[in-house]
């Protein structure tokens, strides 16, 4: 497990961009896959973008072509550019880091973040 903290969360009109950034206490070199997810009021977590530790990466329908995740291992850092943002994409994102499958988060990831506020407006 490592420490995870997310920064970047804000107040935007749609159409507007925001860039998500999570800081790892410790190296994030050998983590085989760090993620985010979203959660909003009501819904269940959604996965929106992992990246493995040979810099595969996935994305949701939702966000494919809007959002772009990286890491930089040498800084320990994961970030999420988000463009084009519609006011569904408000929610509290969640950056995440494990050994497993981020399809099933309960099992796969064992280190998360605080979360940080997105909200979109109309």
């Amino acid at each position: 497990q490592v420490p995870l903290v997310e920064s970047g969360g804000g107040l935007v009109q749609a159409g507007g961009s925001l860039r998500l950034s999570c800081v790892a206490s410790g190296s994030i070199f050998s983590i085989n896959v760090m993620a985010w997810y979203r959660q909003a009021p009501g819904e269940e977590r959604e996965l929106v973008a992992a990246i493995s530790s040979g810099h595969s990466t996935y994305y949701a329908d939702s966000v494919q072509g809007r959002f772009t995740i990286w890491k930089d291992n040498a800084q320990n850092t994961l970030d999420l550019q988000m463009n084009s943002l519609k006011p569904e994409d408000t929610a509290m994102y969640y950056c995440a880091a494990g050994p497993g499958d981020p399809h099933y988060p309960d099992s796969g990831m064992d280190s998360w973040g605080k979360g940080t506020l997105v909200t979109v407006s109309s």
